[in-house]
């Protein structure tokens, strides 16, 4: 009995030294392409943005007196200096729709949306007339804009546009306040933010509306929480309002991810050592209880099935849905296992006990990871059930008894 139960250690630790190398593998090809992948998804769609206020400034010239020394004196010369002067925003109207668009690159899905962007603020002039100059800030360098606006009071101005934005000229009079809308439609990656202003950010009457087409809603890292939100069919409507503001923090929202295959079937390899002990310990416990028979070149064959569930999922979640690559693979495993024990021990012991066995501690516990903030708690649950299961059913055996029987010689194949 001691050399069959030391067989089996060998071949559960040769297994999970093959599930350990497969599971480096997977997360190899994931996070070693990872960092080119979203590079190309970058440069295909568009990156992370962060869309500033448009700014109004124009331009003064200021005497300021220089000190210089001229043969060894000091002397003051004055000096013409051109300094940019903005213009304070008095209101902001803005409105943010973004629409979720997964896309997948190899064993990776990326957080891509689509942002209409749209806003209506009001500058106010100085008291002498002014040739001003309204700039629109892109959020990112590497993006489309389509559908570009920028109006002063509804005209159209002439534009001219480079990496950084875009901008153009009107004439206001003097404490003339104007209505600047901006508006265009874009594409990004990860998240979206409004940045209020550079460092610490002072807004009057502003409002900021967001909708969203995804429940799963996570405010970005140091940034404002709403002031109000509403759910709206698949999604939220979501409301910044300040009638005065000051504040260091931005607005932002983190696109949620979508379930990673590559990295899921990573954590399932590494966690399937669990599976096969489980799976083992009711094998050896049932076939003891039963005197049935079972070689540890039949346990062999058993592991190499469950290895076989994971190393086909592993490659199959790159061409198809990880959904079904864990069904197919889980019918494929439990087919091994079921045909191979029918010929070994009987179709019943196959199809029921080990069958049953194989579908929870298997293909249940790969699919706790797809639980996500409840797999820990899914799989503790499982463990105690079949703790006391076996508990209770084991809870009259001799097992000294079982044991010298077993050192005696097995009553072979019971179930046939």
């Amino acid at each position: 009995m001691i050399r069959h139960i030391a067989a089996l250690i060998f071949i559960f630790l040769c297994t999970t030294l093959a599930w350990v190398i497969l599971g480096s593998t997977i997360l190899y090809r994931t996070h070693g392409s990872d960092e080119q992948l979203k590079g190309h998804v970058g440069s295909t769609w568009g990156t992370t943005q962060e869309q500033a206020p448009p700014a109004a400034t124009y331009t003064k010239t200021e005497i300021v007196p220089t000190s210089i020394i001229d043969n060894g004196r000091t002397v003051i010369r004055n000096d013409n200096v051109k300094r940019c002067v903005p213009l304070p925003i008095e209101s902001s109207r803005i409105k943010a729709d973004l629409k979720l668009d997964h896309r997948q690159k190899g064993l990776l899905w990326y957080s891509t949306y689509v942002v209409d962007f749209s806003g209506d603020y009001v500058f106010r002039n100085t008291d002498e007339p002014q040739k001003i100059t309204f700039r629109l800030p892109f959020p990112a360098q590497k993006a489309v804009y389509d559908g570009l606006a920028l109006t002063v009071d509804g005209h159209a101005l002439p534009l001219t546009t480079d990496d950084q934005g875009t901008w153009g000229e009107a004439e206001l009079a003097p404490n003339q306040a104007v209505a600047v809308h901006v508006a265009y439609r874009s594409q990004g990656l990860d998240s979206w933010r409004y940045k209020l202003a550079d460092g610490v950010a002072q807004v009057h009457d502003f409002t900021l509306a967001m909708h969203t087409n995804f429940n799963d809603i996570d405010f970005a890292d140091d940034t404002l929480s709403p002031t109000s939100k509403q759910q709206a069919g698949d999604g939220w409507d979501l409301t910044w309002r300040y009638s005065d503001l000051v504040s260091g923090f931005q607005i932002g929202m983190t696109m949620p991810e979508k379930l990673q295959p590559g990295p899921l079937a990573g954590e399932i390899s590494y966690f399937a050592p669990v599976s096969l002990f489980f799976f083992f310990f009711l094998m050896l416990i049932i076939s003891t209880m039963r005197n049935i028979d079972l070689h540890p070149m039949n346990y062999f064959f058993l592991a190499a099935a469950f290895f076989a569930f994971h190393l086909l999922l592993a490659y199959l979640v790159d061409h198809i849905s990880i959904h079904a690559a864990m069904a197919i693979s889980s019918l494929v495993s439990i087919v091994l296992v079921v045909s191979y024990l029918r010929l070994v021990v009987g179709i019943r012991f196959a199809a029921f006990e080990a069958g049953t066995a194989q579908l929870i501690y298997l293909v249940i516990f790969s699919y706790a990871f797809f639980w996500k903030g409840f797999t820990g708690l899914a799989i503790t649950i499982i463990s105690i059930v079949t703790l006391f299961v076996v508990m209770q059913a084991t809870g009259r055996i001799k097992w000294s008894e079982k044991f010298s029987k077993r050192s005696g010689g097995m009553l072979p194949n019971m179930q046939r």
